[in-house]
């Protein structure tokens, strides 16, 4: 019941970056399992830094193609990618937070690897992916910054919101967390958001919709006090809901400040 309610729905990409005129190339990178990530490298035209862009829960990388455009536009290479169980990547049992952080790291290593990369290298998710994009900078000394989209703060009130949702036993509700954090590998505090951006050395954008009905606004205010001595940088988009990433792009220039003094750009 637990692996048929939290499989994540798989969403293929349905167009390319060539439907907006971008110059691409469609690669897979080897993962864990000796698996293949499915993604799309979008060249800057000149040795340049590369930022690596990932997808949520049942996502893909064409969503995100909007903000990609924008960062290739503003002189990054991107590179972005299907997590394992997603778009066009292979399947590997279950999908997690840790599993997503571990194909952001493969892709990372295999940006470095690239002519048309040089400099440093940063990242940038979308709620799970998001929460992944902390994780990997926490575990890595090699990420230069984080833009983290509508990421919740703690795995456990994200699970509860969602088995709330599905009508979920308030019962069998403890025993479901155990079971998935069993699954996972790792304990919830020590991959949820609101610990790991604590641990991340480099400079992090949490970016978040004030009308997001999947991740309140409360995880955000949650995260702030929790990183009073080192806190990230937030930025606070109204209108904007889970999926707004059309709205998160009306912010460019947010964006482009931010990675000037990360030393992206």
């Amino acid at each position: 019941m637990v692996h048929r309610s939290f499989g994540a729905p798989r969403v293929p990409e349905k167009g390319d970056p060539g439907d907006r005129d971008l110059v691409f190339r469609q690669i897979w990178i080897p993962t864990a399992g000796k698996k293949r990530l499915f993604g799309w490298f979008l060249p800057a035209g000149r040795p340049a830094a590369t930022l690596v862009m990932i997808h949520g829960w049942g996502g893909n990388s064409e969503f995100l193609l909007p903000l990609a455009e924008f960062f290739m536009a503003s002189g990054l290479n991107v590179l972005l990618i299907d997590s394992r169980n997603h778009g066009r990547s292979d399947s590997e049992g279950h999908s997690s937070l840790v599993k997503f952080a571990a194909d952001l790291g493969s892709a990372v290593d295999w940006a470095k690897q690239q002519s048309d990369h040089a400099g440093p290298v940063a990242l940038c998710g979308h709620s799970l992916g998001g929460g992944a994009a902390l994780l990997a900078a926490a575990d890595r000394d090699d990420i230069a910054a984080v833009i983290s989209l509508a990421t919740f703060a703690h795995p456990t009130d994200m699970m509860r919101r969602f088995m709330k949702q599905g009508h979920v036993p308030d019962l069998i509700a403890p025993a479901v967390l155990r079971y998935v954090e069993f699954l996972i590998g790792r304990r919830y505090d020590e991959i949820a958001p609101i610990n790991t951006v604590c641990r991340v050395a480099c400079p992090v954008l949490m970016v978040h919709g004030r009308s997001d009905r999947t991740v309140p606004m409360a995880d955000m205010e949650s995260i702030r006090k929790k990183c009073e001595g080192h806190p990230p940088e937030f930025l606070f988009i109204p209108g904007a809901g889970h999926s707004s990433v059309e709205r998160f792009r009306e912010h460019e220039e947010t964006f482009l400040d931010f990675l000037k003094r990360a030393g992206i750009l």
